[in-house]
């Protein structure tokens, strides 16, 4: 799945237009690179979004195409 996608269906980030800003405004790493919207999301990933002055870094647990409003936090875990 794409990034952006992800971002989007994971509920991280409200539009998928917004995530792909973000990814191409360079706010968001994979691995500590910075990732474009088209990269390729896996169970594992680490994922780092900077919102301003805040930092969330999450790691994807699930990948799947359509999620209810209630599982969407169980697709990824956040790291402090």
């Amino acid at each position: 799945m794409r990034l952006d996608k992800f971002l989007k269906v994971s509920r991280i980030i409200k539009r998928r237009t917004i995530a792909n800003e973000a990814c191409d405004a360079g706010r968001v790493l994979v691995g500590g690179k910075v990732a474009r919207a088209s990269y390729n999301v896996k169970v594992g990933d680490v994922l780092e979004i900077n919102f301003g002055t805040k930092t969330v870094k999450a790691e994807i647990l699930n990948v799947s195409e359509t999620v209810k409003k209630d599982d969407a936090s169980l697709m990824y875990r956040i790291i402090d």
